[in-house]
């Protein structure tokens, strides 16, 4: 389904999940689109966090798991034997649900990434910084304090930050798992500023409980009950005039 003949960043196609017997994701296909925003809404244990986390290979790290299926970025397969699965981890940078600083410096917890992938040049750093903690709406809060503890920080500071660090090593795709569960209301009206400025640049994929976020800061959504792709469209039609039954009666409440 792609009516504006929209660029296709991520594709997942026919995708089953395992967590050793039990099958958390069954036969999903669908297109995430360059440059937008995608909502993954459902309720909680529908599969929501596991599908974005199979986007940049994140599950490989969970014992007894197996995927079936294929999920293409750009074209490619993430699973091909070649992927360097450190280099697909950079270009789909992850922010999770409960802010997760180093316990470093704020300006530590950005560097980090770019000293790990070879960056020396103490200049470049300090640019890329700045500029990365600009891209996140911080860098006005905390331009005179880059050498204080991360942990000093508000929760919602901290979870722009985490979002720095995801942009400072220049991803591709930035994936958002619940990203404001555990912030403040302002905080949260931050975070999703944020999003509708960061999708000029990046492919954004947000998992949310919150219907009222996916109706603001989504352009498509995704409906998931049971592992299940239930419906899948721009966001103004799925909260507007859903195909399916089961959408309508999760968005109008009556279950969920």
């Amino acid at each position: 389904m792609n009516p504006e003949n929209l660029q296709v960043k991520i594709k997942a196609e026919n995708l089953d999940f395992y967590y050793g017997a039990n099958r958390a994701l069954k036969n999903v296909t669908i297109e995430c689109f360059d440059k937008k925003v995608t909502a993954i809404i459902g309720p909680s244990g529908c599969g929501k966090s596991t599908f974005i986390r199979t986007l940049n290979r994140m599950n490989d790290v969970i014992p007894g798991t197996r995927l079936e299926g294929k999920i293409l970025i750009d074209g490619a397969d993430i699973h091909a034997p070649d992927v360097d699965v450190v280099d697909l981890r950079r270009r789909v940078g992850m922010v999770f649900q409960k802010p997760n600083p180093f316990p470093k410096s704020i300006f530590d917890n950005i560097a980090y990434g770019l000293r790990i992938n070879g960056m020396k040049n103490k200049r470049k750093i300090e640019e890329v910084v700045e500029r990365s903690l600009r891209g996140a709406a911080l860098w006005e809060e905390v331009k005179d304090r880059l050498n204080d503890n991360a942990f000093s920080l508000s929760g919602g500071q901290q979870q722009r930050l985490c979002i720095a660090r995801a942009l400072a090593v220049e991803p591709e795709v930035i994936l958002f798992d619940e990203p404001c569960s555990a912030i403040d209301p302002i905080a949260t009206a931050k975070v999703e500023d944020l999003i509708e400025h960061l999708k000029t640049r990046y492919t954004v994929v947000i998992v949310t409980h919150n219907m009222q976020q996916a109706a603001r800061v989504s352009d498509y959504t995704a409906f998931m009950m049971l592992g299940e792709l239930v419906e899948f469209d721009r966001t103004e039609k799925i909260f507007t005039n859903p195909a399916n039954k089961l959408t309508e009666d999760y968005i109008t409440g009556r279950f969920g």
